[in-house]
């Protein structure tokens, strides 16, 4: 197992503390990367809400130490990483939760989130600069790299698992480490769309381009082209992506001086190819398109349609009626689901909402009886003015909801662990229907356009004709 140093996160310019905090605790919490949320552990926090409780804790340390933040540090971080194949991912949600136990100390509240998103496993293990009875910060100390390394080790030698033993200043590449099974990156995946570009032997380097364009990739033209799909943040020049797809090694293939040669990889192999979308042949040509985009056109429209129909056959949907009707019906399935999703996530902030102002309530209950009986001195107050404020906050929490008795922490952690797994399972049923609706609703469309259906291209057409 490889474990990084403890990564301070920092506040950014521009935006406010809890967005900060939001934005890196939604990436480490996101359902696609944990199951649906169900790799997610905490410790005195609620995933759902954790950057509101991370800045009320701060506030708070503002009321009772009086000073001020000094530094941008507003959380802090450490990744864990298991070797391939070796652990459940529960049981590596297990070991970042005893980390973070051991470590912290019950000092700091904390989540872990493991993200099975990729062929490794791996924990981000965050925590909350401010303790836990707001009174001090977690600073970083000299040594802690060796601290949490060693304590990570210990981890894994009590569970079997290994460990490296003479860890470099500089690691592995991660995709060395990862070997074989490595994900492709995005330049193997645009390797691989001009492979298949290049098999309708485009006549130009326009001509090729468009071929990507209508494959989903986005163009920048200039000196040299770069191209930006759909999951890349930064656009990525032709020259970077190797021998033979270089604008030099292309050109030279359209000059009739070499032949294009794919990557002996199996690129093309790990990438689904779904059916899409048929081009307008038409609309592109009255854009200027030119004739060798039209040849290349009229052969993936006939690629398209041959897989829309393979589809169709496969899932017994050749009669229209029969796929218009099953068209509809996942569509209002898909939309169920999301909805009973959203009513559970929405009961779940609310749990963690109450939940949270009746432990303040609990807490703080016997110093605002005791300001009660010193007639609201002024005095009291500002002795003990952070409990009196978050129990007046949860008193009127309480009266905006309407609740004439609070219901118990233990209720309300039940109802959470039930709604949780009901929006787990109802989560992986929708991820599902989503996936086949969308291949459904791509094959329909196909379809329409073929049989001259398709309203919203008839619609489109309509409003250039006008203009």
């Amino acid at each position: 197992m490889a474990t990084t140093r403890i990564i301070p996160m920092h506040y950014n310019k521009g935006q406010t503390i809890e967005a900060c905090i939001q934005a890196r605790t939604d990436y480490a919490t996101n359902p696609d990367k944990t199951d649906g949320g169900a790799l997610v552990a905490t410790f005195e926090c609620d995933s759902h809400i954790v950057h509101s409780q991370f800045l009320m804790s701060k506030r708070e340390y503002k009321m009772l130490t009086g000073r001020k933040q000094q530094h941008d540090v507003i959380a802090y971080q450490v990744r864990q990483s298991f070797r391939p194949g070796e652990i459940s991912p529960e049981g590596a949600n297990r070991i970042g939760y005893a980390f973070a136990e051991r470590f912290l100390k019950g000092s700091h509240a904390f989540l872990v989130a493991t993200h099975v998103d990729k062929k490794h496993i791996h924990n981000h293990i965050i925590w909350n600069s401010t303790s836990l009875d707001c009174t001090r910060k977690f600073r970083d100390f000299l040594g802690s790299g060796r601290a949490v390394r060693r304590l990570s080790d210990t981890l894994c030698v009590e569970n079997g698992l290994s460990i490296v033993e003479n860890p470099k200043r500089k690691g592995m590449h991660y995709g060395k480490w990862l070997g074989n099974n490595k994900k492709p990156s995005h330049r193997e995946h645009i390797r691989a769309a001009i492979d298949v570009a290049m098999e309708q032997q485009p006549k130009d380097i326009f001509v090729l381009l468009d071929a990507l364009k209508a494959s989903g990739y986005e163009i920048k033209h200039g000196k040299i082209p770069a191209l930006r799909g759909k999951d890349q943040k930064r656009f990525i020049r032709l020259d970077t992506l190797g021998e033979g797809y270089t604008p030099d090694d292309l050109q030279a293939v359209f000059d009739g001086e070499s032949k294009h040669v794919p990557r002996l990889q199996s690129t093309q192999e790990k990438i689904e190819k779904p059916v899409q979308l048929l081009v307008d042949i038409q609309a592109a040509l009255s854009a200027g398109k030119g004739a060798g985009y039209e040849r290349w056109a009229k052969v993936f429209n006939l690629k398209q349609m041959a897989q829309t129909m393979n589809y169709l056959t496969e899932h017994a949907l050749t009669d229209y009626d029969a796929l218009k009707q099953n068209t509809e019906e996942i569509v209002a399935q898909r939309d169920a689901l999301l909805q009973q999703i959203k009513e559970r996530e929405k009961r779940l902030s609310e749990i963690a909402f109450l939940r949270t102002h009746i432990i303040h309530y609990i807490k703080t209950r016997d110093v605002y009886v005791d300001y009660r009986k010193n007639g609201y001195s002024k005095k009291y107050f500002a002795a003990h003015e952070a409990d009196i404020l978050l129990h007046k906050a949860a008193k009127k929490a309480f009266d905006e909801m309407g609740l004439k008795k609070l219901p118990t922490v233990a209720t309300l952690n039940s109802e959470y662990g039930k709604l949780l797994a009901e929006k787990k399972k109802l989560y992986a049923d929708y991820r599902s229907i989503d996936a086949e609706m969308k291949s459904l609703l791509v094959a329909k469309r196909n379809v329409d356009q073929l049989l001259g259906k398709d309203s919203s291209r008839k619609a489109e057409q309509n409003r250039n004709q006008q203009r």
